[in-house]
Formats: C-alpha cells, structure tokens, sequence
C-alpha cells in the first residue's frame, strides 16, 4: 500500500508547498497593502501645502494636521513630478493598496481552504487498506485538477459503499472512507432526522447515525463520536472534540472542494479514539 500510494503521496506534497510558497507571498503583499493609510495621509498633506512645497524637491517637511500636536512629519516625493502631481500619485497608491487587501484577503482565505482540503486527503489517505480506495482517491484528485486525467482509462468501477456499523443500542451508523463518499453519505444517504458528526476542526471521515424517526440514546452518540474521532487525523490523540448536528443543519457551500461543509446548531462531545470498540461494532 506505501508503494502504490507514492504518487499520490508525491503530488500532496507538492501542492501542499506550492500553496504555502503561494500564501506566504500573499501575506507579504497583504502586509505591504496595510500601510495604504500613509499613502493617503502624504496626500492629504501635500494637498494642504502646496505653496509650501519647491518644484524638483525629493522630500518635505509638512504639518501634519491630524496629529493632535501637529507633529512635522517628512513626506517623501518624486522630484520629477510637480507637488500636485505627487499628491494624485500618492491617491493612486492608496487606492491601488485598498483594491490589492480585499483581493489578496479573499484569496489568503482560498488557500488557507485547499491546505485544510489536501490536509483532508492526506488524512484519507493514510488511512487507505486497499487499492479501490486508492483508486478513488486519485479520480478525486483527477477530478480536482491535481493529477492529470489518464487517457484511455477504463471506466471506474461503482463508488465503494461507506463503512458499516452497528451501536450497542442497535443503530445503523455510517463513516466516510474519502471526501467524495464523505459527500455522498452527508447530501444524499443522510436524511434530515439523522444526526451527523465530524471532528471539530480536524480533518477526518463524516459519520452518519441513521435514527429512522427515533432518539438516539447517549450511548449511541458517544460511540458515533468516537467512531469519529477514530477515523481522522487525531486517531492518536486524546479528548478529540467531535461536533455533531441534525443532518439537516449541514449545507455545502457552492464551489466548495469534496468533504467540505458548513453547520449549525451543533454540540461538541470530548471522546478518546477506540480502535477496539470500532472494530467490535463493525459490520461486515
């Protein structure tokens, strides 16, 4: 499994990097942008002192009004420009600066989202035991544009159906092996009395509990949260917090990546990952 999950390992590397290299220049610009509030202030100042300022200068000492004690402050210019013309350049700037921090914050927010979604994948895989689920894995990544389609391929089999469990209290529990069954489990088996469940802020499978119109007792909820917590990045930690809602309360945003919701009216349970109690409540 290591050897036929290299590929695929290699490319979430990869893209993993390439989003925070693409990040971190973002953040840059985002940071150079937050200054913008000068460029409008030198403009406000040479405005206001134009008579003051001598054609072919490189910089001016300058009132500056908005200070409450009326500081000097030094306002650089560019001597090839008249002071009115350094003025609208300084404007240009800050509105330049103003555009670039609403583009670059929605962007930042973008690539913080695709680092959250191969961190997914690379939580699905580590968890992959057979090739089909490999296999599933890379048309999602194909599908996603991170591997290149290849040609002649045969037509992949029906999608695996999702892993099967049993509570002690007799309730049909189901959990995601990938994104693509994650959404196929929580927008279309999922009804909207069943109650849904995920690892809080932490990449992991959606586990569904099936009610069929009745309330499951804490007993249910607590091993769903486990099951949970087990099948997800923090298997080997301790008091993972799950959050669990009605299925009805879980929405996919338009445009958003496989495995990606939001959701409300949710409660939080602290349970401790079971691998034991996973496999004791399996169903073949």
């Amino acid at each position: 499994m290591k050897v036929r999950s290299h590929d695929l390992l290699r490319v979430l590397l990869s893209a993993t990097e390439r989003v925070k290299r693409k990040l971190g220049n973002q953040r840059q610009e985002l940071a150079a942008a937050a200054d913008r509030d000068k460029m409008r202030l030198y403009g406000d100042l040479i405005n206001a002192s134009l008579h003051l300022i001598p054609v072919g200068a490189a910089s001016a000492q300058l009132i500056n009004y908005y200070d409450k004690n009326c500081a000097p402050i030094t306002v650089p210019l560019d001597p090839a420009l008249s002071a009115a013309a350094n003025a609208q350049k300084y404007y240009k700037d800050y509105r330049k600066a103003q555009t670039a921090e609403r583009i670059l914050t929605g962007r930042i927010a973008e690539g913080e989202q695709e680092l959250i979604y191969l961190d997914s994948v690379f939580d699905s895989l580590t968890r992959a035991t057979s090739t089909r689920e490999l296999e599933e894995l890379r048309r999602e990544l194909e599908e996603q544009g991170y591997l290149k389609r290849q040609k002649g391929k045969q037509k992949p089999p029906p999608p695996m159906k999702a892993l099967c469990f049993r509570s002690d209290d007799g309730f049909t529990i189901y959990v995601g092996r990938n994104n693509l069954e994650n959404d196929r489990l929580t927008l279309r088996t999922a009804r909207g009395g069943d109650i849904w469940f995920h690892t809080k802020n932490i990449p992991g499978s959606h586990v569904i509990v099936v009610t069929e119109g009745q309330t499951p007792p804490d007993r249910t909820l607590e091993q769903a949260a486990i099951l949970a917590a087990t099948h997800s990045k923090a298997a080997d930690s301790v008091q993972v917090p799950v959050d669990y809602t009605a299925a009805k309360y879980v929405k996919k945003p338009s445009g958003a990546k496989p495995g990606m919701v939001i959701y409300t009216d949710n409660r939080t349970a602290y349970v401790n990952p079971d691998p034991q109690l996973c496999e004791r409540l399996r169903v073949e």
